[in-house]
């Protein structure tokens, strides 16, 4: 049951993230409303929707409950704008919460990537921006059901709007942690986000390219020389899991029994995750590679450096969003991706 003078959040580009949050939410109680495409509104309408992680919570919420609107005009009644679109469409988002939204209202920006904040400030500068950070993988098991199905805890940066929310929602599933410095955040995660272009690259689930060590060894190069960068940048990532960002390569990189039982058992993987630029790949639309390694080939030009491990992956999705070459098995990724470069070789990769 919601509050009366709850405010009223409405998730925008409520995919498979946003239906989770969005969902999630509504069942803590608060006030929800979503945006999105009319083949999801029809499924919602059809079999409402049903929540799932993977420690066991399931809930079903009916379609009688869901307020499901397919034109942004639904953003006209929002306090909180909980924004999940695809970090590509961030600019045609903003326009329509211009357009639609009341002045003031907070958007929450729960995207992928370091700079989508900054866009949306620049394009809407009467409205209360908030970075945010989705730290788990949402997966689709059917119609109208999607299942949390990695680890960790919605990030949002500590203000006045999302402390109440905070605290509307509790300690239950959607659960939203606070944060003062949400670049720090944001680049931790980014470091686990570096393995989706490496996942949809691989043509398998998560857990069984994480099962490979050449996979891993791509991935912990690709981590070494974020961090390197973020060093030279005077940035510290700040921990998104239970290993320190310093040390997350080389527990990556480690051979299979220590990474079997030193991550998977901390990290709890669902076998049917796979990364959303997999997804992106099997519907042939365009990837969020700019703002995952791209961001830190971008990080590299901004102190006059190269990152030629990430580099490398960018022109692989480039290719692959193009339908060159989609697939690598780990040993050929490794080779082609690793060639020529330093790496750190003590941990073997």
């Amino acid at each position: 049951m919601t509050l009366k003078n709850e405010p009223r959040i409405v998730v925008l580009g409520a995919g498979s993230v946003g239906c989770f949050i969005g969902g999630a939410w509504l069942a803590a109680g608060c006030e929800v409303g979503f945006v999105g495409r009319d083949s999801v509104r029809r499924e919602i309408a059809d079999h409402g929707i049903g929540l799932s992680d993977q420690d066991g919570w399931r809930i079903h919420l009916a379609p009688d409950l869901i307020d499901f609107a397919t034109k942004p005009a639904a953003l006209r009644k929002a306090d909180i704008v909980a924004l999940t679109v695809k970090s590509p469409g961030t600019a045609a988002a903003a326009k329509e919460i211009a357009r639609h939204a009341k002045p003031g209202a907070t958007v929450i920006s729960f995207q992928n990537g370091i700079g989508n904040a900054d866009l949306l400030k620049r394009l809407l500068p009467k409205f209360e921006i908030v970075q945010a950070m989705v730290p788990y993988n949402v997966v689709r098991l059917g119609p109208g059901r999607w299942h949390r199905a990695s680890w960790g805890d919605l990030t949002a940066a500590d203000t006045e709007a999302t402390r109440a929310l905070a605290a509307r929602i509790g300690n239950r599933p959607g659960r939203l942690v606070l944060a003062r410095d949400m670049v720090a955040v944001s680049w931790g995660k980014l470091l686990l986000n570096l393995n989706n272009a490496i996942n949809a690259l691989s043509g398998q689930t998560i857990l069984e390219e994480l099962g490979q060590r050449d996979y891993r060894r791509v991935l912990a190069a690709a981590m070494v020389e974020t961090l390197e960068l973020l060093d030279a940048a005077g940035i510290a990532p700040v921990a998104t899991g239970p290993i320190p960002p310093k040390l997350m390569p080389h527990a990556i990189g480690a051979p299979d029994f220590v990474f079997r039982n030193l991550m998977l058992r901390v990290q709890k993987i669902d076998p049917k995750a796979r990364s959303s630029m997999a997804d992106d790949f099997a519907a042939n639309r365009a990837t969020e590679i700019d703002y995952l390694n791209g961001e830190v080939v971008k990080l590299a030009s901004s102190l006059g450096r190269e990152a030629p491990v990430n580099g490398a992956i960018v022109d692989l999705v480039r290719q692959a969003e193009m339908g060159i070459a989609r697939t690598w098995n780990a040993a050929e990724l490794r080779a082609h991706v690793l060639e020529g470069h330093r790496g750190v070789e003590i941990f073997g990769y």
